[in-house]
């Protein structure tokens, strides 16, 4: 099943026809997880004995259809993530909206529009709202939501605070750079995730290096 994604007129719209679709995706890929459960396997758990014949104590078919299910839609739920991230630049930034397709499509930007970081990935809590965005240990913040290299001030993790502060449930797009990569990832504070804070990672000032 292909996934397809909605195309409302403005990015807060997108945004949220995105958001439904990706609480459906979620909904239903709970219910193929619950089933792998009562059978008490996993993804790679082996579904013959040591013979090599189905095992009779789990339902095989149910598994099986499960597991190619969960993988269909955790691609889709990639997918969505990845499309919310989009609309919700063009939510803080509408410029952004105008000018994703032409930067998009440039293959080799010039240096000039190299984005500068402003914040650096310190640390990620396992299970975390900042690992479950796929952030990652070393990853330089070059925008976290509306804030960037020009609008963040230097020394101070105030600006950044309060971005999380009004964002709680809500999805904040971030773009990353990861090894002469530019990731958009979308990272969802939270509270009583189980661990410190509202992102479970440790995020620090970053001094761009000069050219």
């Amino acid at each position: 099943m292909g996934l397809q994604l909605p195309n409302p007129e403005s990015p807060m719209e997108q945004a949220r026809a995105l958001m439904s679709q990706k609480d459906n995706i979620e909904a239903e890929l709970e219910t193929h997880i619950s089933i792998l459960k009562a059978n008490n396997v996993t993804m790679q758990t082996p579904l013959v004995d040591a013979e090599g014949f189905p095992r009779a104590d789990i339902d095989i078919y149910a598994v099986r259809s499960a597991r190619v299910r969960i993988i269909e839609l955790r691609n889709d739920l990639k997918a969505i993530m990845d499309a919310i991230g989009k609309a919700l630049e063009g939510v803080y930034d509408p410029a952004l909206a105008v000018t994703s397709m032409a930067a998009e499509s440039s293959t080799k930007p010039s240096e000039s529009e190299t984005p500068k970081p402003f914040a650096k990935v310190d640390g990620v809590a396992p299970g975390s709202p900042a690992a479950e965005a796929l952030l990652q240990k070393g990853d330089l913040v070059v925008k976290f939501g509306p804030l960037d290299q020009i609008s963040f001030k230097w020394g101070s993790l105030q600006q950044l605070a309060d971005v999380v502060k009004d964002n709680e449930n809500r999805a904040i797009p971030i773009r990353v750079l990861r090894s002469e990569q530019t990731l958009l990832l979308t990272l969802t504070p939270r509270n009583n995730w189980g661990g410190r804070g509202m992102l479970g990672c440790h995020i620090v000032s970053y001094n761009y290096p000069p050219s």
